[in-house]
Order: C-alpha cells, then structure tokens, then sequence
C-alpha cells in the first residue's frame, strides 16, 4: 500500500504540471485568440491577411508537428525553450487558432442596432468595440472557450512525448515501474475527468455572473 501511496504521489507531480500547462497555455490562447480574431474582422487587408495565415495554419497541421517544432526545430534558429515552455507555446497557439473564430464570430454575431446606438453616441471603432461590442460577444464566446480550455487540457498529454513530467508521461513512468496498467490510467482518467469539470462549471458560473451583470446594465 505504502508503494502505491508512492505512486500516486508522483502522478499527482505530474498533475501539477498538467496544471500549469493548462492555465499558461490558456492564457496564451486567450491572448492569440483576441489578436487574430480582431485582426479578422480589421479594415486593413494585410492585418486581415495575416491573422487568417496564422488561423489556418495552425488549424490546419498537427499539434503533434507543432510541439516538435517548438521544441526541436527552434534552437536550430536559436530560440531554445524548455519542455514547458514548448508545451504551453504549442497548446496556446494551436488552441488560440480556434478560438479566433470564436471571437469573430460572436463580434458578427452582435445586433445591428447595437452598432447603430455606438454611431448615434459617436464613438469611434475602438469605443464601439470596447464599450459596446465586446461586453456582450465575451458573453457568447463563453461556452466555447470553456470547450477550448478542456481541449486544451485534454491535448497537453502530448508534451509527454518530449519528456516533460505530465500526468500522463508519470502513468507511463508507473507502468513501467509496477507493470500494472490499469490504477495509473485509472487514476489519470478521473484526473483528467476531475479537471474538465473544475473549468467546465468555472465558466458556467462566469457566464452566469456577467449575463446578471449586463442584465442589470440593459435594465
């Protein structure tokens, strides 16, 4: 018992390093999302040109061929990360790629009207979008960052094939160590499980708490 007391002491290392992967990551996705979801919808062509380049390609390869990127291929242009560091800038833009279109999308999903009520205060784009615009697509894209972030958690079982200490490589370390398949993957499956439901009703809560908010502000 006390092996095995052992055993799931590292695995629960491993979860925290999980952990980071998934908050670190998240906010670059966050950051990347924003970045190219309203250089989507910009008046410029090349800005539009660039975050849709960004978009597809990120969408469009293997997060797998892009962790072995940032984490092998990099240092040969001279830019030498650490396991970690490669892990959450991989996971953060390959995720971020998707959440773009969810930023898009909600902007142009937003009422005409509201646009009409920004032109009769006379704001300019940016207050449209900062006062007026945004308050109420975040609330919309809500639900589908919370899906990003689980995908997100979810994908970073990959770093374990570059030697970072996840979750997942530690069940591997254990499997190897105990010959037994089924507690390790057991225990990391109700991890995993455990984790998505943490962000899951994080977010529910979150869009509850500002669909009062702009509740309030409307009435």
């Amino acid at each position: 018992m006390g092996q095995w007391a052992g055993y799931l002491q590292l695995i629960l290392e491993g979860a925290l390093v999980t952990i980071k992967l998934t908050l670190l990551g998240s906010v670059l996705a966050l950051i990347m999302a924003f970045i190219a979801g309203l250089g989507r919808i910009s008046r410029f062509w090349a800005v539009r040109a660039l975050a849709t380049a960004y978009i597809e390609f990120f969408r469009g390869t293997s997060i797998f061929v892009q962790l072995f990127w940032a984490y092998f291929v990099l240092p040969l242009f001279g830019f030498s990360l650490t396991p970690l560091q490669a892990g959450i800038l991989a996971l953060g833009l390959n995720v971020g790629a998707y959440g773009a279109e969810v930023v898009r999308g909600a902007i142009k999903s937003i009422g005409k009207e509201q646009y009409e009520a920004c032109i009769a205060l006379n704001f300019n784009r940016w207050q449209s979008l900062r006062h007026i615009i945004l308050p109420q697509a975040f609330v919309l894209m809500l639900p589908t960052f919370g899906n990003n972030a689980i995908e997100l958690l979810k994908a970073s079982a990959v770093v374990s094939l570059i030697s970072l200490s996840d979750m997942t490589f530690q069940a591997q370390v254990v499997r190897a160590q105990t010959g037994s398949t089924l507690m390790p993957f057991l225990t990391i499956l109700v991890l995993y499980f455990l984790m998505s439901s943490v962000i899951s009703y994080s977010i529910r809560g979150l869009e509850r708490y500002l669909t009062r908010g702009l509740d309030g502000v409307r009435s």
